[in-house]
């Protein structure tokens, strides 16, 4: 029995590290830009607070489900922003907590361009459920005597290049690889993320506007994940689109769509069909997003933000 749970274990950890690469996936990623890249906190000249709620591969018993809060804000001179995030994601029996602060710098480089460098520090809650212990496979073995629980504190960084109509963004929001395992049979090792976004926006016509996107992610390890979207954006209002997932286990194909209800507040909503070894065991995956944004004053945020 210690060697089968041994086994399972391994496998669980390879799961998640190597496929799912250790950090939450998003379909919305344009949205919540902050989760990955610290250079983004104030960027949208307002103070921004944006809810995910992710719910990933419906039907397959453990598959990831991930909650994420952010709130962040330019300060008064629109050169420094901060913010706040809080990532909870589960996976299984394991559950990580992450909270972090994040700092950015803007410079403007020239009258359309800014650039803003980011710093993200945080702290990282790592552990596996009481239900994996409290099962009786479990209970009696001394393999699992100890309960597996950490804190562990990490930094991250970044850099965006943006405009009224593009941006483009280089991070890796965590830059310290810790071991998960708290056994000396095997290792559990965190690895760093690089991320690389960007998105434009074009004019079709006088109420019609498209908008592509990408985001790469590479990881030591694993294959390179490539996230594409294109999305339509009627009157200022109603948002449309598309989006396919390449590489890992976490390819999908996928639709958007994303409501500005009033001035200040916006709802999204994305499903996920994946194209991966796991799409017999699952219906696919349902995220939601909701954005309120304090435009104390009308002159405060002077274009619109479509990132």
């Amino acid at each position: 029995m210690k060697s089968i749970i041994t086994v399972i274990a391994l496998l669980i950890a390879g799961f998640k590290y190597s496929y799912a690469q250790q950090l939450p996936q998003f379909t919305q990623y344009m949205y919540n830009t902050i989760a990955i890249n610290p250079a983004y906190a104030g960027s949208r000249e307002v103070m921004s607070i944006v809810g995910l709620s992710r719910n990933q591969w419906v039907g397959f018993n453990g598959g990831p489900q991930t909650q994420t809060l952010s709130i962040h804000s330019p300060l008064r001179n629109n050169k420094i922003g901060l913010g706040l995030s809080l990532i909870n994601d589960k996976l299984g029996y394991e559950n990580i907590t992450n909270i972090s602060a994040d700092f950015s710098y803007t410079i403007q480089a020239n009258e359309d361009l800014k650039i803003s460098f980011g710093l993200k520090a945080g702290m990282n809650l790592y552990k596996l459920n009481d239900e994996l212990y409290n099962s009786s496979d479990v209970n009696q073995d001394p393999y699992f005597g100890e309960k597996l629980s950490q804190r562990n504190e990490n930094f991250g960084t970044g850099i965006l290049f943006h405009s009224n109509r593009w941006y483009l963004g280089l991070s890796a929001p965590k830059i310290i690889n810790h071991n998960l395992s708290n056994k000396i049979e095997f290792t559990s090792l965190e690895r760093v993320h690089y991320y690389t976004t960007g998105g434009y926006v074009f004019d079709l016509n006088d109420i019609l506007k498209f908008k592509p996107s990408f985001m790469f992610k590479h990881t030591d390890g694993a294959p390179i994940s490539t996230d594409l979207t294109a999305n339509f954006l009627f009157k200022e209002k109603f948002w449309l689109g598309g989006s396919y997932r390449i590489g890992g286990f976490q390819r999908a194909i996928g639709t958007l769509v994303d409501f500005q209800v009033t001035d200040n507040f916006r709802v999204g909503y994305s499903y996920e069909i994946p194209t991966s070894e796991i799409r017999p065991y699952t219906s696919g995956s349902h995220e939601i997003l909701i954005m309120y944004e304090f435009k104390f004053s009308r002159d405060k945020q002077k274009s619109p933000r479509y990132f």
